[in-house]
């Protein structure tokens, strides 16, 4: 099954541009994933478990290293075309 997640990242601290860069950088590290970024989130589309897989290693990471931070998420099972513009 397909799994569809946006997902933003909200560090608190003055420097928030850096932990955001490095936790997109990280999600590259799965070639089985699609990314999308753009200004507000990032999407990510690929098998269910896989994805959920990646963000219970990435978002532990992302604490572990930088601290507090929000990430904002939405899921939708069967997953969605990330190309859709309207």
């Amino acid at each position: 099954m397909k799994l569809a997640v946006e997902i933003s990242l909200y560090p608190l601290q003055d420097n928030y541009l850096l932990p955001i860069k490095w936790f997109i950088e990280r999600l590259d590290a799965y070639p089985e994933i699609q990314r999308k970024t753009n200004a507000m989130s990032t999407q990510l589309l690929g098998d269910y478990d896989q994805v959920m897989s990646l963000l219970a290693v990435e978002m532990k990471a992302a604490h572990e290293k930088w601290g507090k931070g929000v990430f904002v998420c939405k899921f939708i099972p069967g997953g969605v075309n990330l190309d859709h513009s309207e």
